[in-house]
């Protein structure tokens, strides 16, 4: 069987065969100038989860007396759909971008009552909040010894890199301790004793350090800058 194509020049109808003709149609089609606007997995997906959802509501009302029950069951399917999905992905959280006072809460405390706090959550095995806690009390305390400038808004990372500056020999502490901070908080991360320890260890080392004056001064320069 063949597909009419054309007309020659002397007026013959030029036939194509079948097959031919559609795999020519096919791998036109194919080409990626007409897909540009199709929409991606996810939202395909989407829309088949929904249809099946929609499917079911339309079989099971339309079942007679007992379609009542079945729009329950369907529901209920739905919600613990909806609940293991929020289980598995979790509930969003900020990101330490988002701005704010990301580092200290709304209440000013002082080093010595960050650190009773941290020691009160660790006593109680509370080791995420007592990461936190000793975080801050580090922070606060370089601020105290005017290591750093008391800036609203710094986060745990920006504290280390600048007190790193003027206190070299702990930078590398001061970076772990601030992503410990950052994964219990804002991670969804679990700290255990050991992880609390190692913050609580480098804030006694902290409170002995004597700073590099080349860095404090470098760091007084970087945090005293223009924004």
């Amino acid at each position: 069987m063949t597909a009419t194509g054309g007309t020659a020049k002397s007026g013959i109808p030029v036939d194509i065969p079948r097959v031919p003709a559609q795999e020519a149609a096919e791998r036109e089609l194919s080409k990626p100038m007409y897909h540009e606007h199709d929409p991606g997995f996810l939202q395909r997906a989407l829309d088949r989860f929904w249809e099946w959802v929609g499917g079911l509501f339309d079989s099971v009302s339309g079942a007679g007396p007992g379609g009542v029950v079945g729009v329950v069951a369907v529901v209920l399917i739905v919600l613990a759909l909806a609940a293991a999905l929020w289980w598995r992905l979790g509930t969003p959280r900020r990101s330490p971008s988002s701005g704010g006072d990301v580092l200290f809460g709304e209440q000013a405390r002082t080093a010595a009552e960050h650190r009773s706090a941290a020691s009160r959550h660790a006593a109680a095995g509370q080791w995420n909040q007592a990461v936190q806690e000793r975080m801050r009390a580090i922070v606060r305390s370089l601020e105290e010894r005017t290591l750093l400038d008391p800036r609203p808004g710094r986060t745990a990372d920006e504290a280390a890199a600048e007190a790193g500056r003027a206190l070299p020999a702990h930078a590398d502490g001061l970076r772990s301790a601030a992503r410990a901070f950052d994964d219990v908080t804002y991670g969804g991360r679990t700290a255990d004793e050991s992880a609390y320890r190692r913050v609580e260890a480098l804030d006694t080392a902290l409170e002995r350090a004597k700073p590099s004056l080349d860095g404090a001064a470098a760091s007084a320069s970087f945090t005293q800058a223009p924004r």
